[in-house]
């Protein structure tokens, strides 16, 4: 089969593109052939060695995948043969097939196609974990979502609509600020041309944001810190600026505020059970036609190079996806 391999760290280019071995179910995983797998801000980071993991080389890039189940190791009781599926798989996902543990596994609707199904897991997955388990976000709080035309940001904007919060998003250009407003922002704020800290506590009366969305960090947390209404929740979920923030902490006594780490990926893997149930919220809600995931560009397999330095451009808005297989 073929794969896209990082055999030494680096950037998008320097990825192989090779025919290797389909891999083999062990007890409790499953083998899917893959249609179609989500690109993401880590996959950048894993292939250049920077990600908090690192698998052996040579390995795959890809983190989610959707596709359909063609082998079940030992115990496998949730899936089938046959079934139609997304799944987060840590790595492997840039290839023809993958294999992955049967707790991140889930079948997808007969509504949903694989191009849709393979940009859900890691951004649904990520923001409902935020919001609900880790900001107890609430219905008439203001919610400030940074990185809003991103993959991550957009589906804040969307399931803070469906909670009932008001939505602030934050991007850098005006060209962002409309798939925004049509994800259910009340308000956008440009911040290569604003202050995020005093537009948000000029929409808020002063008082600023209940809960905060916060996947970029660097100048955004610090700005956060500075706009945070009294025991708000500031939610840590990535640093896709480059800089990691030093907190002061005499803010946090000052603000009365928590600040909150999201690290999804640990929780799904600690609380299977638990993100199993937020995944069947999220299908019905996508069922229900209250979830639309907003898929800026597809590449094929072959292009994966190209679909991460499309990321990496901050050109695009909401997900980039691979088409590995050219059908529904």
């Amino acid at each position: 089969m073929k794969a896209q391999l990082c055999k030494a760290y680096g950037g998008p280019d320097d990825l192989a593109f090779e025919d290797i071995a389909e891999p083999v179910p062990a007890k409790g995983q499953v083998r899917i052939a893959i249609h179609a797998a989500g690109v993401n801000f880590p996959d950048s980071l894993i292939i250049a060695g920077t990600y908090q993991f690192k698998p052996a080389f040579p390995f795959s890039p890809g983190m989610e995948v959707a596709g359909e189940v063609v082998e079940v190791g030992e115990g496998v009781s949730q899936v089938a043969v046959g079934d139609r599926v997304m799944s987060t798989c840590g790595h492997g996902g840039y290839a023809e097939q993958v294999v992955a543990p049967e707790s991140s596994v889930f079948r997808i609707p007969d509504s949903m196609d694989y191009v849709s199904a393979a940009g859900f897991p890691v951004t649904y997955g990520t923001t409902y974990h935020a919001l609900f388990d880790r900001g107890d976000l609430k219905a008439g709080e203001t919610l400030l979502v940074h990185g809003a035309a991103g993959g991550v940001g957009i589906t804040a904007v969307e399931l803070g609509r469906i909670a009932g919060a008001r939505v602030i998003g934050t991007v850098g250009s005006d060209e962002k600020m409309a798939v925004v407003k049509d994800y259910g922002a009340e308000a956008v704020i440009n911040y290569s041309t604003e202050s995020i800290r005093d537009r948000v506590k000029e929409l808020t009366g002063g008082v600023g944001a209940d809960v905060i969305y916060d996947p970029v960090g660097g100048d955004a947390f610090d700005q956060s810190m500075r706009c945070i209404n009294w025991q708000g929740r500031l939610l840590v979920v990535g640093f896709a600026s480059g800089r990691i923030a030093e907190l002061k902490t005499n803010l946090v006594l000052l603000k009365g505020c928590q600040i909150v780490g999201v690290f999804w990926g640990s929780f799904a893997a600690r609380e299977a059970e638990r993100n199993r149930r937020n995944f069947e919220q999220l299908l019905a809600w996508y069922e229900e036609g209250k979830l639309k995931p907003h898929i800026s560009q597809t590449f094929a397999l072959d292009q994966a190079p190209a679909a991460l330095k499309a990321l990496l451009g901050r050109k695009v808005t909401g997900k980039v996806v691979l088409e590995v297989r050219s059908s529904t």
